[in-house]
């Protein structure tokens, strides 16, 4: 009895392994998280784009009808205000009681690794007629 109770201390006592297995508990954890921070810095970086790209627009609309006269020209200049990446938005225009509206929209796919979710993004921005 004394043979085994001695046996089972020194096991007990084992702590060989041990960070590797914290190690494994872990590392998926980490992983997810450098993966992440990126693709949410992107998804950021889209939502602020858009959000300049839909101002800029409504404001061309405004102050600038020479250049950005129709509808199609001022989705076109919206369009090419927008400098985000790995999404592309539809950009709209309506003549709105506050003026002229440009709205975007786009899902944004927020992938951390082993997890992927859509993020529906969208930015409107209105200006009132320039009458200088």
């Amino acid at each position: 009895m004394t043979m085994r109770c001695c046996k089972m201390r020194r096991w007990a006592n084992n702590d060989r392994g041990t960070t590797a297995v914290e190690f494994a508990i872990i590392a998926p954890l980490i992983a997810m998280l450098l993966v992440g921070i990126p693709s949410l810095a992107l998804m950021l970086f889209a939502i602020g784009s858009m959000h300049f790209a839909v101002e800029d627009a409504a404001r061309c609309a405004s102050a600038r009808p020479t250049q950005c006269g129709n509808q199609a020209a001022i989705i076109t200049y919206a369009q090419s205000r927008y400098s985000g990446v790995l999404a592309t938005p539809v950009f709209s225009y309506t003549q709105a009681a506050c003026g002229n509206m440009v709205t975007a929209t786009v899902t944004f796919t927020f992938d951390v690794g082993m997890y992927k979710q859509s993020v529906p993004l969208s930015a409107t921005s209105c200006f009132p007629p320039d009458f200088t």
